[in-house]
């Protein structure tokens, strides 16, 4: 089997496993779920990933992988800062959208190596993103310039994990969706300027129209 050919193999694979794990969470998907998912004999799987973990690390890899180009794409594209945060909400909303909320739970707890990636993708993307958009918008004059962009910074990550906590937010109580897009609202207009605020009430009449 070609290089080529066994690349496409070992994508289909993890792009199959992910919709399961999007759907019913990672514990409750086994070998067998992936291969019958997939009409392939668990003994291909078994060929290119010596074990579950191996699918759930390669699966979690390559989901990362899309966000963060997904996420440069929705910022390279923004006309301001205030724009490239509603961009990212609007990222956020096919996440949460798609992605099984359990899947961060059955992942911290089961695949040490796994959630690695994600604590990565926390500190080394998604914190430098969000302070990279706090020193745009005090530039572009939307941010106030006395924020403590470390500290503001922090607080965002933090909050978008707070909407994920069940018990909190319990999801028969609470919209996910809502409560990130509400989350967002009241971080922006406690950074905002006057100027800010009018940008953000824009947006937020654009969006409710839509």
């Amino acid at each position: 089997m070609g290089t080529e050919e066994s690349t496409e193999t070992k994508s289909k694979i993890l792009q199959g496993a992910f919709e399961l794990f999007c759907q019913r969470g990672v514990k409750s998907v086994s070998m067998d779920d992936i291969a019958q998912h997939l009409s392939m004999s668990k003994k291909t799987i078994y060929k290119w990933f010596d074990n579950k973990d191996k699918v759930v690390h390669g699966a979690c890899k390559g989901f990362l992988h899309e966000v963060e180009q997904d996420c440069e794409c929705s910022m390279t594209g923004a006309n301001n800062a205030i724009e490239e945060l509603w961009r990212l909400m609007e990222m956020t909303k096919r996440i949460v959208t798609r992605v099984h909320p359990s899947i961060f739970h059955d992942v911290q707890k089961y695949h040490g190596d796994s959630w690695q990636l994600w604590v990565n993708h926390k500190y080394d993307f998604m914190l430098d993103k969000i302070k990279l958009n706090i020193l745009r918008g005090v530039a572009e004059g939307l941010y106030r310039g006395d924020l403590d962009v470390e500290i503001m910074a922090r607080m965002r990550l933090g909050m978008i994990e707070m909407a994920y906590d069940n018990k909190l937010f319990p999801p028969h109580e609470f919209n996910l969706q809502k409560v990130q897009l509400d989350m967002l609202e009241h971080y922006m207009l406690g950074m905002a300027t006057l100027k800010g605020h009018k940008m953000i009430n824009e947006y937020k009449h654009i969006v409710e129209e839509e």
